[in-house]
């Protein structure tokens, strides 16, 4: 045997060896994959109403208005190349960077505890906008958005609870709130006045230090004097505030007679603003993928977003939406008439 055959024999398992461990190691990238999606129109697994109205007459008519979600690979696992390169050749999916999907300063309880007050205030801005759009005013507020479990608030606030006083002085903004209660390094407690379901409320929180700083265990968030309420039944396990957009149009849609779709299905993503205006978001390829497996006609696309889809050729109308008054009168336009001009990216 000669030695090029001897080093042939050698070199080839150890190649297949290299190569299968290659495909297998674990790289720094997570994925994106089309999430499911929900109508906010229709019921949840109880058979209730998504969204609840109490004080102000309801309609449920035909027709849905679905938001749409993002799956992220878990974040205690990262891609092989062999996952990787799968998912890089399939349209519906996308390959990030994994500290872009789970932020390193984060922990997975964090991560979670944001997702849950971005879904809370999303659902405010959502129910102020709507409410705006029909003519009813709304009075904004400081309030409670996340509990962290187990923290020192935990027990003692509850998400919405609205701030009116820290240690006596007034409170208008989160940063007051949170210089107010970085004074207490000594341990001391924070004097709270909340306001819970219209009744004030006097609450001591003593803060725990965390990173040199003190710490009472909430997350801070936009909220809302409202006429009259509206609940939104959501899946608790869904965060983020993408869906704010399809929820401000599904409350309209409620509050108003007649179905906004004209019966048909749409879809759509976009954080609401305050104002109105739609902002951008993440993972709009892969929510497209799944509004359109759920059979929706038309998709609604946040302004900053427009680029992003440039390369899409989904079955289905991709259509700008600007504001959350421009969003709603272009489905009122499509439903009256399906090829009329609409704004496109």
């Amino acid at each position: 045997m000669n030695q090029r055959l001897i080093a042939a024999l050698i070199a080839g398992p150890l190649v297949i060896i290299l190569g299968a461990v290659a495909l297998a190691a674990p790289l720094p990238y997570s994925k994106y994959s089309p999430g499911p999606t929900f109508d906010v129109l229709g019921t949840d697994v109880e058979d209730a109403e998504i969204i609840q109205v109490d004080g102000h007459p309801a309609y449920y008519d035909d027709g849905q208005i679905r938001f749409t979600t993002v799956l992220s690979s878990s974040r205690d696992r990262k891609l092989s190349l062999a996952e990787a390169l799968s998912a890089w050749i399939d349209p519906d999916q996308a390959v990030v960077p994994f500290d872009v999907a789970h932020p390193p300063d984060q922990t997975a309880e964090q991560e979670k505890e944001e997702g849950a007050a971005q879904m809370t205030t999303s659902q405010d801005v959502a129910k102020a906008v709507a409410m705006e759009e029909i003519g009813e005013k709304v009075e904004p507020r400081l309030q409670v958005a996340a509990v962290s479990e187990g923290g020192p608030a935990d027990g003692k606030l509850l998400v919405r609870d609205v701030f009116l006083r820290v240690d006596g002085k007034k409170v208008t903004s989160s940063e007051q709130v949170v210089e107010q209660v970085q004074t207490h390094d000594d341990g001391s407690p924070v004097r709270l006045l909340m306001r819970r379901d219209g009744k004030q409320l006097a609450v001591e929180v003593t803060p725990e230090v965390v990173d040199g700083t003190p710490r009472i265990g909430v997350t801070l968030g936009l909220g809302y004097e409202f006429p009259f309420d509206i609940t939104i039944q959501v899946d608790p396990t869904v965060g983020g505030p993408s869906a704010g957009l399809m929820f401000s149009l599904g409350i309209y849609d409620t509050l108003t007679p007649g179905p906004l779709t004209g019966g048909a299905v749409v879809a759509g993503t976009g954080e609401l603003a305050a104002d109105g205006s739609v902002q951008p978001i993440g993972g709009i390829a892969q929510k497209i993928a799944g509004a359109q497996d759920a059979g929706a006609e038309l998709f609604l696309v946040p302004p900053a977003n427009c680029a992003d889809v440039a390369d899409l050729d989904p079955d289905l109308r991709l259509v700008k939406a600007e504001t959350m008054h421009d969003a709603r009168e272009a489905i009122e336009t499509w439903a009256d008439d399906p090829d009329a001009a609409l704004p496109a990216c």
